[in-house]
């Protein structure tokens, strides 16, 4: 069996107003992201950069990306420990860096989930679960720069 997975997405530029790229205003940025048997997905570039900022952009997608796979594992080993987890909502964030040396990068993502579990005696291994997700999140291991997670921990009631 193959230890690697393949993915293929294509993007298709739908921003030619009639005279392609003859100059930078003279083009949207709006683009689609597509993936067989999926659901579209309208993009721009971010408003700073002439973009669309009612359609996600590159740069909401990497920092949702790190989030996504930051949960994924993170559920993966609360139920693998014995945690009920009843809920997870992940406000993260991110910094471009328009100074970086060599041009503009992510210079930091943060992940803040809050995640409700039921056995208020699982807090302390449930927060910890965090630090094992990190290390098991294969997006946050192929990225440059620092991925932290600050996260919350409720029971229900």
């Amino acid at each position: 069996m193959s230890k690697q997975h393949h993915y293929t997405t294509t993007i298709t530029w739908t921003g030619n107003k009639g005279e392609g790229t003859i100059d930078a205003a003279a083009y949207e940025r709006a683009h689609t992201f597509s993936v067989a048997g999926k659901d579209d997905i309208l993009c721009s570039s971010d408003t700073p950069f002439r973009g669309d900022g009612s359609k996600h952009n590159p740069e909401d997608m990497l920092v949702y990306s790190l989030s996504s796979c930051h949960m994924l594992w993170y559920l993966h080993l609360c139920a693998d420990a014995g945690i009920v987890v009843t809920d997870y909502t992940d406000n993260a964030t991110g910094v471009l860096d328009m100074d970086a040396a060599g041009g503009a990068q992510f210079t930091e993502v943060v992940l803040h989930p809050v995640v409700t579990i039921t056995d208020a005696s699982k807090t302390e291994l449930a927060n910890s679960l965090h630090d094992a997700a990190h290390e098991k999140c294969f997006i946050a291991k192929s990225v440059n720069f620092t991925v932290k997670h600050e996260p919350e921990c409720v029971v229900s009631s």
